[in-house]
């Protein structure tokens, strides 16, 4: 009888068993999908971009690139990420992914009117802030770039009007009003103020100003400053450096406010508030923030910032620059390892969804020159920089930056509606600026 129950026992476990195996070998469960609905940015080293309708920016492997890369919807495993399908939407009128309710909303649809009539090489220019060559006329030209940015040597003992006759004419030369951008922090800074012709004495450092006069003097000087930069001629300026550091061995010290996060953020508001209708545009440096990094002008720099104190110290001024409707923020070449150990921020995604979703900044992205060294050797650092979440790139070789995008395009690395995308929102600043307007042919 025994006998007879343990064959009994041992037949039911066997069964058991054999039903467990089958169904591990034969059920797969469907797997939890979510839909994301937003704009196919690019297909690049074996990942494909998408950017939500949030911009926040979104890194899937595994996938396909469409045939007819437009706005997309991806639907994808929450639990492995791989791509399970992906279809084409069509758009309509502005796209719906273009309609962020940003700070340049109000024209967005002048910026898509003037977007549907430009070319393939026009729409990449509007990417490009070039440094200002030796060669202008060909420059714009060939690349029909968005603007120039001048350094100190482009100014050199020329008079005020021969600065405002060169502005004019390259305004007059180009197919679309120009970006004309300058680095004019003060202190060690400074491209125009150390020309006697075009201003008496050069700026003071922030950190002098508020040590003068506090943020009085800091709003008096940036009114200042404006009148002279937008009476020569020029439209951006590329400050002020809202990057916290208190300490003196920091490269990036002498070029800062010198005090706490709180102070910084107030500068950054001071500055922002007296810049607002001034014709020039400010742009909100370095994000996300140098802290102790070295310079990265001639080498890879990176910092080992924890996550915690970044988001409590270092992101606090560009989120009170944000508040304040900052039209532009400029992305450093650090390596943040608390944000992306791998990629400099300015080639990084992650770094720009901290600055599009958790500071919820709609302006203009811009990228540190790709030229400098801790980017000018990394392949095809445009298109990474694109893919990344910048608008518009700081460049010195105009022409091989122009035709590695261009080129991009034409492999599928980089969709067209994503040069569509970044150019519309250039051109929505532009109009937003008041320049399409003022100098429209």
């Amino acid at each position: 009888m025994k006998l007879k129950y343990l064959l009994t026992f041992v037949s039911i476990a066997f069964i058991l068993l054999t039903c467990f195996i089958l169904i591990k070998i034969f059920y797969h469960p469907t797997p939890s999908v979510k839909e994301i609905s937003g704009t196919v940015m690019g297909y690049y080293d074996k990942k494909i971009f998408i950017a939500d309708e949030n911009n926040v920016i979104h890194a899937f492997s595994g996938c396909e690139m469409p045939s007819e890369i437009a706005s997309a919807a991806l639907t994808y495993s929450e639990i492995t990420q791989d791509c399970l399908s992906l279809k084409t939407i069509k758009n309509t009128d502005i796209p719906k992914e273009y309609d962020d309710d940003g700070i340049f909303s109000t024209y967005y649809k002048l910026a898509y009117e003037k977007l549907k009539n430009l070319t393939l090489d026009e729409k990449i220019g509007q990417l490009l802030l070039a440094r200002y060559p030796n060669n202008p006329e060909d420059v714009l030209d060939k690349y029909k770039v968005s603007g120039f940015v001048f350094y100190e040597k482009d100014f050199s003992n020329k008079t005020k009007k021969e600065v405002q006759n060169m502005l004019k004419s390259l305004q007059k030369e180009a197919n679309l009003p120009l970006l004309t951008a300058v680095d004019e922090e003060g202190g060690k800074i400074t491209r125009i103020s150390n020309n006697q012709n075009l201003v008496s004495s050069p700026f003071l450092s922030p950190s002098v100003l508020y040590q003068q006069g506090g943020f009085d003097l800091i709003k008096e000087d940036t009114i200042n400053k404006s009148k002279i930069l937008k009476d020569l001629g020029l439209n951006v300026n590329l400050a002020p450096v809202v990057d916290v550091s208190t300490n003196e061995s920091d490269y990036i010290y002498e070029r800062t406010l010198k005090e706490d996060e709180n102070k910084v953020k107030e500068y950054a508001k001071t500055v922002i508030n007296a810049s607002y209708n001034t014709g020039v545009s400010y742009v909100l440096k370095h994000f996300p923030g140098y802290g102790s990094a070295i310079d990265t002008h001639y080498a890879a720099a990176s910092s080992d910032v924890s996550f915690q104190d970044l988001k409590d110290i270092h992101l606090l001024p560009f989120k009170e620059g944000i508040n304040n409707k900052a039209e532009a923020v400029l992305v450093s070449h650090i390596i943040v390892n608390s944000v992306d150990e791998d990629n400099p921020a300015s080639l990084s995604y992650n770094a720009h969804n901290l600055l599009t979703d958790d500071l919820n900044f709609s302006g203009v992205i811009i990228s540190d020159d790709l030229d400098m060294g801790a980017t000018s050797a990394i392949e095809n650092a445009e298109l990474k920089a694109l893919l990344a979440g910048n608008d518009l790139l700081i460049v010195t070789d105009i022409e091989d930056s122009f035709n590695k995008i261009k080129e991009g395009v034409a492999n599928n690395n980089i969709s067209e509606t994503l040069i569509d995308k970044l150019a519309f929102k250039v051109l929505a600043w532009k109009y937003y600026k008041g320049i399409m307007f003022e100098y429209e042919k």
